[in-house]
């Protein structure tokens, strides 16, 4: 009868581990397709995106019970920020071209309005000061077209000076030119910026363009944002030990709109670590922490971590108090196993999640990187607060694009990740 009781209480253990993971996932699936709603402008600076994502998630704490650090849980600041809230137009010798798919605008540029002859340009031009100087020289009526190029033809010294002037078509005011049109093989990956440049620039896929190209017509409606207010959003759990606090971070913004009808979702980037944020807020409140928790949704991280950065400058509670942070970033594939970020850092703790993970048999591996100001467990690493950024490996390659889609987001160890991370945060 013993037995029989001990097989039952283990089976209805099991059980009720294996609903609760369901839960988990159910959830993160919820939030990911929310924050990927056409509602939310793709989480960016076009028709409040941004704003509607932290109301969101100020209602998704607010229903968990966290708490509030001042009357809010939003953490105003301001920044300065580059939109494409309009027409997104670009025809090339009179095909049309899709905004996201076949091209992308450059982050920083102006709008524009009009129809050009082109030069063309090849990488052997760029390569002789002469030539593209002269050729350009007679474009200030003219948009700069630079023609694809194989790589492996050119050695280490020569891609730098193409790229150089590359850079220099594209952001110098000594460029006369109208804009610039570079083609290329490689996937378009767009990003945000804070400031304007003086000539508009588009990248565009090879694929899509005639064999030559010839007239360039565009239209692009550019607005500058000299001052926009975004938020950051913050809350804790209050735990039984309240003078060191686990801080858990993810940044829930993205590109947002490039034009009126072309959003870019960010389910992998970051709905998903915000998932797991959100997650980790249900699972505290309903067990008590033993350390007080405190949750971070990052803005502005896309374009420089500039959420982050106004944290640690003007912190909610002292930063010393931090006992461990982990930052949540890209957490929808894990097919591959997930990498550390500051794990050759903080030896240590990089071994126990390695341990943990061994033990529990749960992802295909964990591995160890160094420094990497890549997300905004940077600004944290560098006021001296111990961190790791965790990110997952493997799966899809959408990034930055119009196909990182909640719909098409595998989550394919999601669970075992976050069963990993909840084992990890219980032995800090």
């Amino acid at each position: 009868m013993r037995s029989s009781c001990f097989f039952l209480i283990l089976s209805l253990t099991l059980i009720r581990n294996t609903n609760s993971l369901g839960q988990d996932i159910t959830y993160a699936r919820e939030v990911i397709s929310k924050l990927c709603a056409p509602s939310m402008k793709g989480r960016g600076y076009v028709e409040n995106g941004d704003r509607n994502a932290a109301l969101f998630l100020a209602e998704e704490f607010e229903a968990a019970g966290v708490q509030k650090y001042s009357k809010s849980y939003f953490q105003d600041f301001t920044t300065p920020v580059n939109s494409f809230p309009g027409k997104m137009n670009l025809t090339i010798n009179g095909k049309a071209l899709q905004p996201g798919r076949d091209f992308l605008i450059d982050p920083g540029s102006p709008g524009i309005s009009g129809k050009f002859a082109v030069e063309l340009l090849t990488a052997d031009d760029l390569l002789n000061n002469a030539t593209w100087m002269k050729k350009i020289k007679g474009a200030s009526s003219k948009f700069i077209v630079i023609c694809p190029f194989d790589r492996k033809k050119y050695n280490a010294e020569q891609i730098k000076q193409i790229n150089d002037i590359i850079s220099f078509m594209k952001y110098s005011n000594d460029n006369p030119a109208k804009g610039t049109l570079i083609l290329t093989d490689d996937k378009l990956t767009w990003s945000g910026s804070t400031e304007v440049y003086g000539k508009p620039s588009f990248t565009i896929n090879a694929a899509s363009t005639p064999d030559k190209v010839e007239i360039v017509e565009v239209t692009a409606e550019n607005r500058f944002l000299k001052n926009y207010q975004t938020q950051n959003v913050i809350g804790y759990i209050e735990g039984e030990k309240r003078d060191s606090l686990l801080v858990f971070t993810a940044h829930y913004d993205h590109l947002g709109m490039m034009g009126a009808e072309t959003m870019f979702p960010g389910a992998n980037d970051n709905a998903s670590g915000v998932s797991v944020l959100l997650n980790l807020v249900k699972y505290f409140s309903a067990h008590k922490p033993e350390y007080t928790v405190v949750f971070i949704a990052f803005a502005a991280e896309e374009i420089g971590l500039v959420g982050s950065r106004y944290f640690v400058d003007h912190p909610a509670f002292p930063l010393a108090k931090i006992k461990f942070l982990v930052n949540f970033d890209l957490a929808g594939t894990g097919e591959d196993g997930i990498q550390v970020v500051n794990g050759k850092n903080y030896q240590q703790k990089f071994d126990l999640i390695a341990r943990l993970n061994a033990e529990g048999k749960l992802l295909k591996q964990i591995k160890i990187r160094g420094e990497a100001c890549n997300s905004d467990h940077c600004m944290f690493h560098s006021k001296g607060v111990p961190c790791f950024y965790i990110y997952t490996l493997g799966g899809i390659q959408a990034y930055h694009d119009i196909y990182d889609r909640a719909e098409t987001l595998p989550l394919t160890e999601y669970e075992d990740y976050l069963s990993l991370l909840l084992k990890f945060i219980e032995k800090i």
